[in-house]
Order: C-alpha cells, then structure tokens, then sequence
C-alpha cells in the first residue's frame, strides 16, 4: 500500500556466519548462499525491496576481507536480488578507521571519493550507492560530498540523518529543511535520482524525544515526495500539530528557521566539527577526538586551528567540479561557512567583516548561548496556548538546550584562549 516496500540493513558476513567459513562474493558456495535466501525471502514477502549494506566500515568486514572490490561484493548481492525486483542500496561510509593522528598524510574526508569513483561504471543496474550529504558524518555544517558529483554512470543515493547525532540529540533544537535546501542548491545539476534518511524515531512516547523535532520527520517526507522544500513547510507542521493560532504559527515558525544558527553559533565556527563528547555525541569537549583512530582532527596550536584541505594542502579540493575546486581552494573565495573545514588559519586572520578568527568564534560562542535564552523565552511564552503536557515536556528541553549551550560557550572560548593566548576585546568572562 502506498508504494511501501520493506527493505532490511543485513551484514555482508552473514554467509560466513551461517556455516559456509567465509562471504567471499566470488565464492560459488557464498553466491548460492544468498540466491536461496533471496528465494526464501520473496517466498515470503512478494514486493520485497532488497537490502542495505554497510560493508568494510568501522570494523565490520566486506569484499576488502577477501581482496576484491566494492562492486564485486554490490553486484554479487544484486544477481541475488535481481530477479525477483529487488535493490541492493550499498552505503558508501568506508574510511581508514584506525589512522594514526601522528599521520597528516591521510584525511578522512577525501576516502569515499577515493574508494569509489574510480569504480564508475562498474556496478549492476540493481546496485544503488548511498551517499552521505557531506565527506565527514553529519556534523554541524560539511560541504557537499564530492562523491555526489562524480560517477556520471552509477545509481547514487542522497542519504540524510534526521536523527540529531551530532546537531544536539533532539535534546536541541535543530531544523533541518533550510540544510536540505542548500544541498539541493548545491548539487544542481548533479542532484542524485535516489534520497534516504537515518531517521530519528525513537521510543519516546512522541517518537522523537523533543515535540518540536517531529518537523524535521514531516518535513523530510516533503522533500523526498517533491525533490526540495518549501518556505512554508514548517507552516504546515505547526498548523497541523498546534493549531492556526497566529501567535503560536508566527512564534514557533521563527523558533524553527534559526535554530539551526543559533546551535552553530555555540558549536561549530566556521564548519569546525567533531568537538563533542565522543560517548554520547552531545556537549563540548574538543579533544576528545583528537588523538584517537577516527581521523577527526582539529590540529590546534598556539598559532593556528584546522587542516589544509585546498590543492596545497592535503587536495581535498580536487575531488570537485573545477568551478567548485576554485572557489574551496582559497581562503578568499571559500564561503565563510566553510572556511575551517577547508583551510587552516591563523588566530590573527581577518575575515571580512574585520573582525579576527579568534575575536569571531569568541563572539559567536556568546552569541549563541543568547541565542539558546531566546529560544527558551519564546517557548514560555506560549504558555496557556500549547497543550500544558508538551508544553511542560519542550520546556525541559529548552532549560537543557540553554545548559547545553552555556557549557559549549564557556568550554569553547577557553579552549581557544588557552591555545591562542588572545584575550576577547570586549573583556567579557572566559574562563
């Protein structure tokens, strides 16, 4: 019913597993293996979908256990799955999971362009790439994957996360739609035909932990439905889940559009991710990746903060359409948005409004957990015109968002004043 079909995430290994001692996909024994269960499977299940697989990834194992290719493993699967009208949707998040953080050679952001596109070309007509929207893992702010642009002859999916993993829990808010509509900006004409999303359903009794986080649910069927969103999806939430009173549609609609600037601006200066507690992926530490395996790092010192990503650095730029490559490679034409994520800069470096790199994360930090007080004091005064229960249970949230945000201002500014030694020229408190 309405063009719903199951699809289930199956380990690659599960041959081996099974009994057979291995999931080789050129094994003759391992391809039975899994043409008698795709047999079982549609026995059972008629309009099947297929599965998703995540493969060679963070320690699980896949085609590279065997030494052959992510194609021959994908297409292996689809011979399987093909007759009977299934999909196999292969993720794409494949990094070298146990770098040195002594080696600046190596950079993170440059492995699923590296692994795949020279494959284009090669997987099966049943075979769908997913790919995440940035080259990292769903930080606060990425540039688009290269990896979107390229491979002109391979299915390719966009994959999202609603889940907030590390856009603050669904404890902060966090609106994701004016994300979405810069991708899809970004990604013209490349835009792929395929989208997914991690989802971020729970088992809260309103499903997503925090009330105000369902929009990010509703507003991603839009977009996959219609291929972009609209300025007054958020409209139709609120319309929807609290009624047409114009004081809540006017307050909420305008909590919802900045949130997602106002949790950047205490988090991530200028693209600079991986700042959180590597546990529970929630509240500042920015070391706490630094001298681990995962190949996320600041390289902070007493002069400078980032990576060099440009075609003098580490070449990440390169990975991107020439017209894109120009405007990432430089300093000066980068979007300021971006700036950490492709360049490493001094303290002293002057951004466009005069202001310092340092001076600008000093000040954001502050701007941020103010931003954090508002959110909060537009909430409250809603009281008497939201349902007393989410009322209540939103209102914990935004007390826990402000939390949040004062330690991220507070952990942030004297990291940084710590390495740089430069005081905040308005003389405000860091600690």
């Amino acid at each position: 019913a309405y063009g719903i079909r199951l699809m289930v995430a199956a380990d690659f290994a599960l041959p081996h597993s099974a009994g057979i001692g291995t999931a080789d996909p050129l094994d003759p024994a391992v391809q039975r293996w899994w043409q008698k269960r795709a047999e079982e499977i549609y026995g059972l299940i008629p309009d099947f979908g297929g599965v998703v697989i995540k493969a060679d990834s963070e320690f699980r194992p896949g085609p590279h256990t065997y030494g052959r290719s992510h194609s021959q493993g994908a297409n292996m699967l689809a011979r399987a799955f093909r007759p009977h009208g299934g999909y196999v949707i292969w993720r794409c998040f494949v990094y070298n999971c146990k770098q040195d953080w002594r080696d600046h050679a190596i950079d993170r952001p440059k492995a699923a362009f590296e692994q795949y596109a020279p494959m284009d070309g090669t997987f099966d007509a049943h075979v769908i790439l997913q790919i995440k929207n940035g080259p990292y893992d769903f930080q606060t702010r990425e540039p688009v994957s290269p990896l979107l642009y390229a491979m002109p002859n391979t299915e390719k999916a966009l994959e999202l996360q609603l889940a907030q993993e590390y856009t603050g829990q669904q404890i902060d808010l966090y609106y994701m739609p004016p994300m979405w509509q810069e991708i899809t900006r970004d990604l013209l004409p490349f835009k792929p035909r395929h989208i997914c999303a991690v989802s971020n359903l729970g088992r809260d009794d309103n499903w997503t932990g925090h009330d105000l986080a369902q929009a990010n649910l509703f507003s991603y069927g839009l977009f996959a439905w219609r291929g972009q969103t609209a300025d007054d999806d958020a409209d139709w939430w609120i319309r929807l889940s609290y009624g047409s009173n114009p004081v809540v549609l006017s307050t909420l609609r305008a909590m919802l559009l900045r949130s997602r600037a106002v949790y950047e601006s205490y988090t991530a200066p200028l693209a600079l991710g991986w700042m959180v507690h590597p546990d529970s992926h929630y509240g500042p530490n920015p070391e706490g990746y630094e001298y681990d395996k995962w190949g996320t790092y600041l390289r902070t010192d007493g002069r400078a903060v980032g990576i060099d990503r440009s075609s003098r650095g580490t070449g990440f730029t390169l990975q991107y359409p020439e017209a894109l490559r120009r405007r990432y490679d430089s300093p000066h034409t980068c979007p300021q948005e971006l700036l950490l994520f492709f360049h490493r800069l001094p303290f002293d470096h002057v951004l466009p409004d005069g202001r310092t790199l340092i001076q600008y994360i000093y000040d954001t930090r502050f701007e941020g957990a103010l931003g954090a007080e508002a959110l909060l004091r537009d909430w409250e005064s809603l009281e008497g015109l939201i349902p007393e229960e989410s009322f209540r249970h939103t209102r914990e949230r935004f007390v826990r968002q402000l939390q949040n945000a004062c330690e991220w201002r507070d952990v942030l500014n004297n990291y940084f004043w710590r390495f740089s030694g430069i005081p905040d020229e308005r003389g405000r408190r860091i600690y």
